[in-house]
């Protein structure tokens, strides 16, 4: 074997011995006060509506007055695996939540927000959020605690496209989910290899 050739196998010897290195064991404690601190910012809002910001704008929208008025426990909580039914109960546009329902908190903690033209379609395809939520059950299960995931669809939403994403933005302004782009520097996720 030529001494370039060596280089190459101890190279990817050392590339393999550090993925395997990679793998990351979280305890309980960390999850769970990981869940707190979101539950802690979402309680406020759950428990007292009227501390959601009033945005001020020289141009008001109509879908200010509609986040305010959104109730998130009123929609029916369905398994993430609602779309292998045989037919689905939402269609069209929709606002969707994932959400968990740690054992030890009093309410869920809402983990994704996102908006589709299409409910009955939206979950099928690739979605970031699905990546997060299987490092997440990866490690609740890792750490022996136990995870109670749904997906919930709010379809009293405004069927255009450019007014349901203000929407979207408004409710994630307001609850900031960790599995959301725009929130995900706020409460880093411990079980992703991204974070470190």
């Amino acid at each position: 074997m030529s001494f370039s050739e060596r280089q190459k196998q101890l190279l990817y010897e050392n590339i393999t011995v550090k993925s395997h290195s990679l793998e990351i064991k979280l305890s309980p404690d960390c999850l769970k006060q990981w869940q707190k601190n979101i539950h802690a910012h979402q309680t406020m809002i759950f428990n007292n509506r009227t501390l959601i910001p009033k945005q001020t704008s020289l141009f008001p929208s109509e879908n200010t007055a509609l986040v305010e008025q959104f109730e998130p426990l009123s929609l029916t909580p369905l398994s993430l695996d609602f779309w292998r039914w045989p037919s689905s109960s939402h269609h069209g546009p929709a606002i969707y939540l994932v959400m968990d329902r740690p054992e030890d908190l009093d309410n869920p903690i809402i983990l994704y927000i996102g908006e589709t033209i299409a409910a009955e379609k939206r979950w099928k395809g690739e979605h970031d959020c699905k990546n997060y939520l299987a490092s997440y059950s990866e490690a609740l299960c890792n750490a022996g605690l136990k995870k109670k995931l749904s997906i919930r669809f709010w379809s009293d939403v405004p069927r255009n496209t450019r007014s349901r994403r203000e929407v979207e933005q408004l409710l994630i302004q307001y609850w900031l989910p960790p599995f959301n782009k725009e929130t995900r520097e706020r409460w880093k996720t411990p079980f992703t290899h991204t974070d470190f």
